[in-house]
């Protein structure tokens, strides 16, 4: 540690110190902040040039003054201590145990910036991950090494959805069990419990390692809590063989974070206010993501993001959109008509889907049906609207078939249980079922050996 306890901050903002004359400051830097009162702060740098460190603290600046804040520059980054020991147990945004069990005896030091994987040493994920949840495993197949987000709204059960995922996921013909790593991320503490309660009550618990950052607590720990994350998952997958299931929510938080320092900096702004490295910045958390060629282990990675304003378009879904290998939306109007859970399945999509289905994976017509089921309901939906105009009469036997279908979907397929746990063949065997209040003949992207197969009509 350096000697050099720097008094010469020359501005301080709400979450930033700038500091002048420092030598030899590096990015990312662990930095000690000493305030006038002898109390000692985190804090990293940010930048640093022309002997100017620009310095995040992890804590409150409140207090803080020109003439008697000191800065020490610590000369290493930001590291975590990891083991096995970190499943069963909760820690703060800053990587300290918060449930009062004590530090775990590490097994080495694992600085939290990592790097993305090499994708030449990427190996592309083909394993099928059930979950249990027809509209995600039947249609939006999740693969193991996939990042696949959840896009949700304000008050929609998007927590629910992950903690269903979190305790039913499973491998497909394996006695695998998948490690959880938690992040909540700027999470009120009704939003903590419930995880807290649901990991305890089913006893996932003990196969999983949380980090918890409340809305009251510093907002900055928000900008490494997914860091830390996911270098502890990082270990348990590549090194401890694992498979790891890694769930962020929520990265709205995260981005609003990002947006605090931005604006601290005086950076010119990119799309309604979020910096323009946005995209590289999310890109360096998903990318942490998938399987390494010559490993057993995997990380697997759900980030959860609320949509302002339940714009799709927003920069931060719009981002991860782009980054990761799909999206589950939920839907305003289902969560209305009390179905859950409330999966839009007409605006989701998982890009590594064929991969991880078809014979030898899951049934062999597992395509053909989520196809035919994606058209089909799109057919039902478009015909909703129109009764709207027209009214139900002006429709043709046919179409009110169709109108049917829609309804029978939502209220069937799309909605189940939260403890319910339907496997593969149950989601197909449903969607066959649905199938057969229409006319065969509509059934054009099904082949005709699976109809005979499959096929439920009478």
């Amino acid at each position: 540690m350096s000697s050099v306890n720097y008094r010469s901050v020359k501005q301080i903002t709400s979450v930033l110190l700038f500091v002048d004359g420092v030598k030899d400051a590096s990015y990312n830097e662990l930095a000690e902040i000493s305030m006038p009162d002898g109390r000692k702060v985190r804090g990293q740098v940010l930048d640093t040039r022309d002997g100017l460190a620009i310095v995040q603290s992890f804590g409150d600046t409140t207090g803080m003054d020109l003439g008697n804040t000191g800065v020490r520059f610590t000369g290493s980054t930001v590291k975590i201590p990891v083991s096995t020991e970190m499943l069963g147990r909760v820690f703060n945004g800053a990587g300290s145990p918060r449930d009062n069990g004590g530090n775990i005896r590490a097994d080495k030091l694992v600085d939290i910036n990592g790097s993305a994987i090499n994708p030449y040493s990427r190996e592309e994920p083909s394993e099928f991950i059930q979950t249990g949840i027809s509209t995600i495993d039947g249609m939006n197949t999740l693969v193991r090494g996939q990042k696949l987000p959840i896009f949700s709204g304000s008050g929609m059960p998007h927590n629910k959805l992950a903690a269903q995922i979190a305790r039913q996921a499973k491998l497909l013909n394996s006695e695998e069990k998948f490690a959880v790593v938690f992040g909540g991320i700027g999470i009120n503490s009704e939003e903590a419990n419930f995880f807290m309660k649901e990991f305890e009550s089913t006893g996932a618990i003990d196969r999983t390692a949380m980090f918890l950052n409340l809305a009251s607590e510093p907002s900055m720990e928000r900008i490494i809590l997914p860091r830390l994350a996911l270098t502890t998952a990082e270990y348990l997958a590549y090194e401890k063989n694992m498979h790891v299931l890694v769930i962020l929510t929520d990265m709205t938080n995260y981005c609003e974070a990002l947006r605090e320092v931005s604006a601290a900096r005086e950076e010119v702004p990119g799309r309604r206010g979020y910096p323009g490295y946005m995209y590289t910045d999310l890109s360096s958390i998903y990318e942490r993501a998938g399987k390494i060629r010559g490993r057993d282990g995997s990380i697997t990675q759900i980030p959860i993001l609320t949509m302002p304003g339940d714009d799709i378009t927003h920069p931060i879904p719009d981002l991860t959109g782009y980054i990761t290998e799909g999206q589950i939306v939920m839907g305003r109007d289902l969560q209305r008509n009390g179905i859950y859970p409330n999966v839009d399945v007409l605006l989701s999509l998982s890009r590594l889907m064929n991969q991880g289905i078809g014979k030898g994976k899951t049934r062999e017509d597992h395509r053909g049906t989520a196809d035919q089921l994606y058209a089909a309901y799109a057919r039902g939906k478009e015909l909703r609207s129109l009764t709207e105009i027209v009214g139900e009469e002006a429709l043709s036997v046919n179409d009110r078939k169709f109108l049917g279908f829609a309804d029978g979907f939502e209220n069937e397929f799309v909605n189940q249980g939260y403890n319910e746990d339907r496997s593969i063949e149950q989601t197909l065997e449903l969607g066959w079922k649905l199938f057969s209040q229409l006319d065969i003949n509509e059934m054009k992207r099904l082949k005709d050996e699976y109809i005979k197969k499959y096929g439920k009509w009478k």
